[in-house]
């Protein structure tokens, strides 16, 4: 991604925070779109587990839940 240095001052927070979540940010200077500067995170995001996420739960079986053809067309709309 890249940003002009306008850009960068009204938006900071933001490109940091691409940056720490791995995007590469490259500053660039006016109307010439020179790149002159990256962002860089020095310890970039990692993801929490969150709740009842953090610990793996029970299987689901991969047909649980397949809806029949009248409840898929229902789900589509196509029924009354």
């Amino acid at each position: 991604m890249q940003a002009t240095m306008f850009e960068a001052k009204t938006q900071l927070s933001d490109l940091v925070r691409r940056a720490q979540l791995g995007e590469e940010v490259i500053l660039t200077n006016g109307r010439e779109k020179v790149p002159v500067a990256k962002i860089v995170a020095l310890r970039p995001l990692t993801k929490r587990p969150f709740g009842a996420f953090a610990q793996p739960g029970p299987e689901i079986p991969a047909d649980l839940g397949a809806l029949s053809q009248e409840d898929l067309a229902l789900w589509n709309g196509e029924c009354e």
